[in-house]
């Protein structure tokens, strides 16, 4: 498994973005996006996030982690 760079949260919603995935509203500081078919991910708008935290954010994005990588 290829190790994950360390990213913002940020980064994380740019790169979300490129996959059809809209601003929804914030709560503090987490920001939700949701995509076409309804489906939600809210990401803390961090400086740096944890590999946990962007690996959670993978899978419920649906992407493998090569696809992720990918975007980047």
């Amino acid at each position: 498994m290829p190790k994950l760079p360390v990213l913002s949260g940020k980064d994380i919603i740019k790169i979300l973005s490129k996959r059809d995935y809209v601003f929804d509203h914030q709560a503090g500081s987490h920001i939700t996006l949701v995509n076409r078919s309804g489906k939600k991910i809210t990401v803390p708008n961090h400086k740096e996030l944890g590999p946990g935290i962007l690996r959670a954010i993978i899978k419920q994005a649906g992407f493998t982690m090569e696809e992720f990588l990918k975007l980047l």
